[in-house]
C-alpha cells in the first residue's frame, strides 16, 4: 500500500504486481486505486462512519472508457462528503441494490392485494395487464427509479387503446400507494397524470333487434348457454355473477336472487327481486340441473360454466346485430326500465350501483315517459296554427 499524487497519467502507467496492489491519492485522502495481478485497475474510496468510527472501502468503478480518472475522482468526493456530513455510502448502495423492482411490486401486489380482496376476474385481468404491458417495461427497474416521464410514456404508447390506458394508470396508482404504505416508496409517480377521456358506451337493443335474439336464443342447440344469456337480459346482472351462480343463492317462494358479497363487484350482498319470467327461467334450469351446485355447471365437475364468447359471437352474427356486447345486455336492461318510467334510483339499485352517477347515463331516456305524460295534457287542446 502506497500514497502518491494520482492523475490520468500515473494511473494509466500503472503496471500490476504479482499481488494487489492499493495506491492512495495524497491529494484526496480516502480516493485511492486498486490494481489486480490482472492488470484491472479500479477506483475505490475508503472512509469512517461518524457514529461508530467503522471504517468501510467500497468500489467506485473500473477505470477506463465509462469511467476515466476525472469522474472517479469526482464521484469519490461526493462520497467522502457524504460520509464527512453522517451518512454511509457502502450502506446506502447495498440498500439501493437490494431494494424491490417493478418485479417484486408486481408480485406483492397480487399475492397481498388482489387475490384476497379483488374479484378472479378482476385478478385475471390485473395479472393479464402486468405480463402484456407493464412488466415488459419497467420490470426489472427499482421501485424507486421509476419516475413519471416513464409512465407518462407507457401511457402515450397506448393512446389508441384509452380505456385500457387508463386502467394501467389506475393499476400503477394503486400499486406505488400501496409501495408507499410498505415503506417502498415515498411519493406515487402516477400522481397528476391526466387519463384519457373515455366514450361510454350507449348501445342497447331496441325492440325489434330485442325479439331478432330472443328468436336465435330459442332455436340454438346450446340452452345452456342460451339460458345464461336470458338470465342476464332478464335481471341486468353482470354475465360473470350469472354463469358463476349457485343454486342455493335462488329464493324463489320470494322470487329472489340473493348475490354473495365475494361474487359482486360492490363485495356486498345484494338482493335482487325476479321478475315472473326471469322465475320461471330459473325454476327450469333448476329442475334440469338437479344435483348440481351451479345453476349453469361447467363441463368440468364441480365447476361452473366460464366461457360463453364462441356461442355469443354466433348468436349476435346470427341475429344480424352488430357492435353488441355481453356486457351491453345490462345497458338493454336499464334503458327499457328508464323509457318505462321508472326511476334511476330504482334502476341504479337493480343494477347494484352504489354511485347515482354511474346510472345518469340514462338520464335522457327519462324524458320518454314525461313526453308521454305532458302529451296527454296538451291532447284536450288540438293544435294551434297561425
Amino acid at each position: 500500500m502506497s500514497r502518491q499524487k494520482l492523475t490520468k497519467i500515473v494511473v494509466e502507467g500503472m503496471k500490476p504486481a504479482p499481488e494487489e496492489l492499493v495506491v492512495w491519492d495524497s491529494a484526496l485522502p480516502g480516493f485511492g486505486l486498486r490494481v489486480k495481478p490482472t492488470g484491472i485497475r479500479s477506483y475505490i474510496v475508503q472512509y469512517r462512519t461518524r457514529d461508530t468510527g467503522q471504517s468501510k472501502r467500497m468500489t467506485i468503478g473500473q477505470h477506463g472508457p465509462l469511467l476515466t480518472f476525472d469522474q472517479a475522482k469526482r464521484q469519490a468526493r461526493c462520497f467522502l462528503t457524504d460520509a464527512a456530513r453522517g451518512q454511509d455510502p457502502v450502506t446506502e448502495r447495498r440498500s439501493k441494490r437490494q431494494a424491490p423492482t417493478m418485479r417484486d411490486l408486481a408480485s406483492d401486489y397480487l399475492e397481498n392485494y388482489a387475490a384476497p380482496k379483488k374479484r378472479p376476474k378482476s385478478v385475471r385481468d390485473d395479472r393479464a395487464m402486468l405480463d402484456n404491458i407493464v412488466l415488459p417495461k419497467l420490470g426489472s427497474q427499482k421501485v424507486t427509479a421509476v419516475g413519471r416521464r416513464e409512465i407518462e410514456g407507457l401511457h402515450a404508447a397506448m393512446q389508441d387503446r384509452p380505456y385500457q390506458a387508463n386502467r394501467v394508470l389506475a393499476l400503477l396508482s394503486k400499486m406505488f400507494n400501496l409501495a408507499g404504505q410498505w415503506g417502498w416508496r415515498g411519493d406515487n409517480p402516477v400522481k397528476g397524470i391526466r387519463r384519457y377521456d373515455e366514450q361510454k358506451r350507449h348501445r342497447w337493443l331496441q325492440d325489434e333487434e330485442l325479439q331478432r335474439l330472443v328468436r336465435v336464443l330459442d332455436e340454438h342447440p346450446n340452452q345452456r348457454a342460451a339460458n345464461a344469456v336470458r338470465l342476464q337480459l332478464l335481471t341486468g346482472a353482470r354475465m360473470g355473477e350469472v354463469l358463476s351462480a349457485r343454486t342455493a343463492d335462488f329464493d324463489l317462494n320470494r322470487g329472489v336472487w340473493i348475490k354473495p358479497s365475494h361474487q359482486t363487484k360492490q363485495r356486498r350482498t345484494e338482493h335482487l327481486p325476479l321478475s315472473a319470467p326471469a322465475a320461471s327461467l330459473v325454476a327450469s334450469i333448476l329442475q334440469e340441473n338437479s344435483g348440481s351446485q351451479y345453476l349453469f355447471p361447467g363441463n368440468v365437475a364441480g365447476e361452473h360454466l366460464t366461457d360463453i364468447k364462441k356461442f355469443w359471437a354466433a348468436a349476435i352474427k346470427k341475429a344480424s346485430i352488430p357492435d353488441y356486447r355481453r356486457h351491453d345486455n345490462r345497458h338493454t336492461y336499464a334503458s327499457h326500465l328508464v323509457s318505462s318510467g321508472l326511476s334511476l334510483e330504482i334502476v341504479g339499485r337493480l343494477l347494484g350501483h352504489t354511485s347515482p352517477s354511474t346510472t345518469k347515463r340514462y338520464a335522457h331516456l327519462a324524458d320518454d315517459p314525461l313526453r308521454a305524460a305532458t302529451e296527454r295534457f296538451g291532447s284536450k287542446f288540438g293544435t294551434y296554427s297561425t
